[in-house]
């Protein structure tokens, strides 16, 4: 089997790996995401190592956003207007592919990890599920009829607006919009409300009532929108596990029987899952878009 490229590009870090799949990634590396200057040139150093031995036959980004995913645009491979400082309107599969002269997939980092998913993960034999990341910011994507979910650009589901906890003052992280989902519920807004990570907040503290108020919510758009035949939550955040059963509950009760499925009034254990991929989503993901390059059936 060829080998391919995989490149996770989130906020705070990159993961590059090559291999094929979960049981046969060769090489792995993880660094700081910096600048693109030096991140991007970092990502190539490593292919081009690893592509002494074997020679890599696609490579895929799976990038934080927003992106420009058409192919057919003259700023496809470009991170567009992401708040992150330095790295609007970066050409980030253009110097990949002139460096390394293979075929570049490009999508962004929750449609990859959906791929990755969808094919040895959690959502092997779905058509339409999503997949939601919980952490530096909120992201969404997933699959519909099998096809990554694109349109206008592609889906923003971190930036939808939603219903305020009665009792939370916080006016929101998010530069663009204040108190979107991302806003309220990501990382850096759990921080910014209760001055300490997420990762050091007991699970008894407050802070856990509030982001399953937010993620509950979010995902009951999600629900009566897409109707996805699953929902798979990861990221940093998610990894406190004791709020997996708290959003399930709170899904049922805002749905309050509406949406007449087994999944949800009777399943939905199996409905709201993290990712079976664990923190390899993602870059097994940028694996899944180089395979697809080479074979888009794929």
């Amino acid at each position: 089997m060829p080998l391919f490229g995989g490149i996770e590009a989130g906020g705070t870090k990159f993961v590059c790996a090559v291999g094929t799949r979960p049981q046969d990634l060769r090489a792995t590396i993880h660094f700081a995401t910096t600048t693109p200057q030096e991140s991007i040139a970092r990502a190539i150093a490593f292919f081009e190592e690893q592509s002494k031995g074997e020679v890599l036959a696609a490579v895929g980004i799976a990038s934080f956003g927003p992106v420009d995913p058409d192919p057919a645009s003259p700023t496809f491979g470009n991170i567009t207007t992401t708040p992150k400082p330095g790295w609007a309107s970066t050409d980030f599969a253009g110097p990949i592919r002139r460096a390394l002269g293979v075929p570049v997939g490009f999508d962004t980092d929750v449609n990859g990890a959906a791929l990755g998913e969808h094919r040895w993960g959690a959502a092997q034999g779905l058509d339409t599920f999503i997949y939601l990341t919980i952490g530096t910011g909120i992201g969404g994507g997933g699959l519909v009829n099998g096809q990554p979910m694109h349109g206008l650009i592609h889906p923003e589901m971190g930036h939808i607006r939603l219903p305020r906890h009665p009792d939370d003052p916080y006016p929101g992280a998010c530069p663009y919009h204040g108190d979107c989902l991302e806003g309220m519920a990501a990382g850096p807004a759990l921080e910014g409300r209760w001055g300490q990570a997420a990762e050091s907040l007991p699970a008894d503290h407050p802070a856990w009532e509030l982001e399953a108020h937010y993620l509950a919510f979010g995902l009951v758009s999600f629900i009566c929108t897409l109707s996805p035949q699953r929902i798979v939550m990861g990221g940093g955040v998610m990894e406190q596990s004791h709020l997996f059963p708290e959003i399930r509950r709170r899904v049922q009760a805002l749905l309050n029987g509406y949406v007449q499925a087994p999944e949800i009034l009777e399943n939905v254990d199996e409905y709201i899952v993290p990712p079976a991929l664990g923190s390899q989503a993602g870059v097994l993901g940028a694996i899944a878009l180089a395979q697809r390059e080479i074979n888009p059936e794929r």
